[in-house]
């Protein structure tokens, strides 16, 4: 799904693309599934899926989010 929304905002430059991705992911998904996510973008859970980079991205932003 993750990557699904990435490719709704990829057509937008990259910055605002990132930022789409990662306030959708705030706005729509429970805190569980981002944790989730940004575990599996950090390799500490495997996929069957490669993430888009978008995601990657949004998914860093998230996690230095968690960290501060």
């Amino acid at each position: 799904m993750a990557n699904q929304i990435a490719h709704f905002f990829a057509p937008y430059p990259h910055d605002d693309a990132v930022e789409g991705v990662r306030d959708h992911l705030v706005k729509f998904w429970d805190p569980g599934m981002r944790k989730d996510l940004v575990s599996i973008a950090g390799g500490l859970i495997p996929s069957t899926e490669p993430l888009h980079p978008l995601v990657l991205r949004a998914a860093a932003q998230l996690r230095r989010n968690v960290d501060e």
